[in-house]
């Protein structure tokens, strides 16, 4: 279908704004961009936000807490941001927490993991495990259950996300209740149809994707590394159950959808969406798109009926 109303005019207003596209951006220069309120939305209220520090493998991580109103023990969701790998935080991102951690009836657990170019794979993606493992092993004080226990993330958050759903099977760690997958890029491998009809024009480019894979890995075999690619595991099967929501205007389309086939094709359980008319980035615009206000209650509903 066409792009959504409220896309275009989304857009729109991006390009008047002016500014580099990403992929000619230095880190520095790509960390100096802001979203504006507008676009962003106001902050739901939750029923308390928790500013803490944990200790992770390599340094002191960052983290927020967003509790929902409800009596616990609470299910919850360890959340990785958007970020190509090298940007944002949970700042950046903490109207979107609050609105899904109320939505869903979470715990939001955002973690700000460091960043490329500076620390490069495998440190996200340790800091990402680690993180998840501290909730589990705090979970009583923090007021939630451990047998409701997910991971989520969007885009290069999505790709941690999957990468610590797989090392947990791996490792027999953390037995999470499910894996919240929005757009995520799961593959450095730039060729499918998505890339091509969607290359340009529609907030994230294909040569933004390949700039975030650069910043991300250093030695290239890592990019055949399942916890940095998840799409090259050898192993979909006994997995936590998949959420898996993709844009129609999305260059990473095609390799989270075929990401969520093979997790179907292994006897994973997927619940998988297209959201016809949206773009990349849509997650974090319910203050202009009601597409994005619609992917988040969907998103709480769909987490609730796999939580029973």
């Amino acid at each position: 279908m066409p792009l959504d109303p409220q896309v275009v005019e989304l857009l729109r207003t991006l390009e008047k704004a002016g500014g580099k596209p990403l992929e000619d951006c230095t880190p520095f220069e790509a960390r100096q961009g802001d979203w504006s309120k507008d676009f962003i939305g106001s902050l739901e209220e939750v029923a308390e936000v928790l500013h803490e520090f944990i200790p992770g493998p390599t340094a002191d991580l960052p983290i927020r807490i967003y509790r929902p109103k409800g009596i616990g023990p609470l299910p919850a969701i360890v959340f990785f941001h958007g970020s190509a790998f090298t940007v944002s935080n949970i700042s950046l991102s903490e109207s979107a927490h609050r609105a899904l951690s109320n939505s869903a009836g979470c715990v939001i657990i955002a973690v700000n993991y460091q960043k490329a170019p500076e620390h490069k794979f495998p440190t996200p993606f340790n800091d990402a495990y680690f993180s998840t493992q501290w909730v589990f092993e705090n979970a009583e004080r923090l007021g939630i259950d451990r047998e409701r226990i997910g991971v989520g993330g969007d885009s290069a958050g999505g790709n941690l996300a999957a990468a610590v759903a797989l090392k947990a099977r791996d490792e027999q760690g953390p037995r999470l209740a499910f894996q919240l997958l929005i757009y995520p890029t799961v593959d450095s491998d730039s060729t499918r149809p998505s890339m091509h009809e969607n290359a340009t024009g529609y907030m994230l480019s294909a040569a933004a994707c390949v700039w975030a894979w650069n910043q991300y890995i250093e030695n290239p075999k890592d990019r055949k590394n399942p916890y940095a690619a998840p799409i090259n595991s050898a192993n979909f099967s006994n997995l936590a159950p998949a959420i898996v929501l993709t844009a129609e205007y999305d260059p990473l389309r095609d390799e989270a959808e075929d990401y969520a086939e093979l997790l179907s094709k292994a006897g994973t359980k997927v619940i998988k969406r297209r959201y016809e008319g949206m773009i990349h980035g849509f997650f974090w615009t319910a203050g202009a798109i009601a597409g994005s206000r619609k992917l988040i209650k969907d998103m709480g509903d769909d987490i609730r009926a796999i939580l029973g």
